[in-house]
């Protein structure tokens, strides 16, 4: 592409009105579930605690290892990310938020402790974005008129995973 055209496209653009729109689907479908926040969050507790158990006998496997788990864990908290902020966003109302008024801070603690999970390799935060993620979901499930349920999960971190009746 030449100069001119280049200037040309960047004058029309400039005339445009510049919106970015994030959502989980542009018609909106209604469909909205906690699961995957769900699991990716015990992704991120099981991830921390194979970063803990890394063995140090081998420099070059555990810089493998560590490399490749640390990609995962990055990857299962942007998932988490993504989950929570289109429920926030997309599926909780102002009536849910006044309903239950611990629902905003809960969003808030919970992506904070995220991005501190990001950052560190400890375990008792990762677990507090597991929590909060399920507490969420119990609430989710509570404004569709579920009677949300903690069971224990099947996943090697050993933790719970709310379902509903």
């Amino acid at each position: 592409m030449d100069r001119k055209t280049k200037m040309n496209f960047k004058n029309i653009f400039k005339l445009l009105p510049l919106r970015i729109a994030y959502a989980h689907c542009d018609i909106p479908c209604g469909i909205y579930d906690p699961h995957q926040a769900q699991l990716a969050a015990h992704t991120i507790v099981r991830m921390t605690q194979l970063l803990g158990e890394i063995k140090k006998e081998d420099q070059v496997k555990m810089q493998h290892d560590i490399s490749r788990i640390t990609q995962v864990k990055e990857k299962h908290a942007q998932i988490v990310e993504e989950e929570l902020e289109t429920l926030r966003n997309d599926y909780f109302k102002e009536e849910h938020f006044k309903q239950y008024s611990n629902l905003n801070k809960l969003f808030i603690t919970t992506l904070s402790a995220l991005s501190k999970a990001r950052q560190t390799i400890d375990i008792n935060i990762a677990k507090s974005v597991l929590t909060g993620t399920l507490e969420i979901s119990e609430i989710f499930f509570k404004t569709k008129g579920f009677t949300p349920k903690r069971q224990t999960s099947y996943y090697p971190d050993g933790g719970e995973i709310v379902v509903y009746t």
